[in-house]
């Protein structure tokens, strides 16, 4: 039934110009609507509402990722823009913090100014 629907992304802020600003400016996103309730970013055809609440309550796990396809050149490209990349006791990450996983793909994460934890991605080329 929604295999031919288009997919919408939620993450959520209690500081919607901290949000903005940080989605806006830092990652690069198009802002599409600021309806009141919601930012909606464009995130490569793909709308990306960041709800306005009254307080955000962080998973411990990755809210909203993105594939590229070089993710040295991103990390890098990132942490040029003041996004710290983020680093997880236990877990093998390089001098960037990026992460290989057992079957290849690299992966780093990261935190919007709410405290979600985002991430990127490069699939292994196996």
């Amino acid at each position: 039934m929604l295999n031919h629907a288009r997919p919408v992304c939620f993450v959520a802020t209690a500081d919607a110009g901290a949000a903005r600003a940080f989605y806006e400016g830092r990652l690069g996103l198009a802002l599409i609507e600021d309806n009141g309730y919601a930012l909606v970013f464009d995130a490569n055809g793909t709308a990306l509402r960041v709800q306005r609440v009254e307080a955000v309550a962080p998973h411990a796990y990755t809210a909203l990722g993105w594939e590229v396809d070089d993710l040295a050149a991103s990390v890098r490209a990132l942490v040029a823009r003041g996004v710290p990349m983020l680093r997880f006791p236990g877990l093998p990450q390089d001098a960037d913090g990026i992460w290989t996983t057992p079957d290849g793909a690299r992966v780093a994460w990261f935190h919007d100014p709410d405290g979600n934890t985002l991430s990127i991605t490069q699939q292994s080329a196996a």
